[in-house]
């Protein structure tokens, strides 16, 4: 019994300090993976923001573009629609006299 009272603690120091260094390789390959990946993250969003202009005169040019397709879509459906109601008030018109 004196044996393994003696033994077992060391055991659990040898068993700690095998623990301990683990844990501290462990940190240390975190940091430098967190290191590298902040690297690609800063060098990606360097990429993004030399695109921004390009990406302004995309977005300028859809706007445009939305603008005169919806002034195209009023007017034929302005003029459509002239067309047709003409044509009904006529015949309420029509009927009313009659």
């Amino acid at each position: 019994m004196d044996f393994w009272l003696s033994f077992l603690p060391v055991i659990i120091y040898i068993l700690l300090i095998i623990l301990l260094i683990v844990g501290i390789i462990l940190g240390i390959k975190s940091i430098i993976t967190v290191n590298k990946v902040e690297k690609v993250v800063d060098d990606v969003s360097e990429k993004v923001e030399s695109l921004n202009g390009l990406f302004q005169i995309v977005d300028f040019t859809t706007d445009k573009i939305v603008t005169m397709t919806d002034k195209i879509v009023d007017t034929v459906g302005a003029i459509a629609s002239k067309i047709f109601f003409r044509k009904k008030v006529k015949k309420v018109k029509e009927e009313e006299n009659e």
